[in-house]
């Protein structure tokens, strides 16, 4: 009797370290297959709250979100819709705000391109308030686009540039997603 529980119990432990085993080589093959940030956290990795979002594997590769030059831009032009991945939908209603030197004649070029760079939308964002100023002003456009066969996408925010100067262009750009 003691055998037959010796050797159920050795069956056990070899069956338990094999599955154990297979899980860990499959669980290693998933997570070298990660190669950023959004793959990261459809495997269910922890998302860090922070801005931009930081999704980290458990091989201690880090990956952070793709919030196009929000940053860099911050002190020149601020997005507050759409927000970087965020769903959008036609029409594209844009507010933010600039400051006044962003415009020419109170507006300037925003355009939508597609996950291949297509553009598939073009508006014209205007100044809500005195523009003539160097402090932010509140701007809106709304934009109208055809439907991309891509689920992502970028909107550009261009700085009006009537000199058609080089070092007079900026530009923000934004990664969205299409619904």
């Amino acid at each position: 009797m003691q055998k037959i529980i010796l050797i159920v119990g050795l069956v056990i432990i070899v069956v338990a370290g094999a599955f154990f085993s297979w899980n860990y080589i499959k669980s290693k093959q998933v997570i070298s297959a990660i190669n950023n940030f959004n793959e990261c956290a459809a495997a269910g990795f922890p998302v860090a709250e922070s801005f931009p979002r930081q999704c980290r594997t458990p091989d201690g590769r880090a990956f952070i979100e793709d919030i196009g030059n929000i940053l860099e831009k911050q002190n020149l032009i601020r997005v507050t819709n759409p927000q970087p991945n965020q769903l959008i939908q036609n029409p594209l209603i844009l507010k933010g705000e600039t400051r006044g030197y962003w415009f020419f004649e109170a507006s300037f070029p925003v355009k939508l391109l597609d996950g291949n760079g297509k553009e598939i939308g073009r508006g014209i964002a205007q100044a809500l308030s005195e523009w003539m100023t160097e402090n932010f002003v509140p701007f809106e456009a709304t934009i109208q686009f055809q439907t991309p066969t891509t689920s992502k996408g970028k909107l550009i925010l261009e700085k009006d540039n009537p000199s058609g100067l080089p070092e007079n262009e900026d530009q923000l750009w934004v990664p969205i997603r299409f619904k």
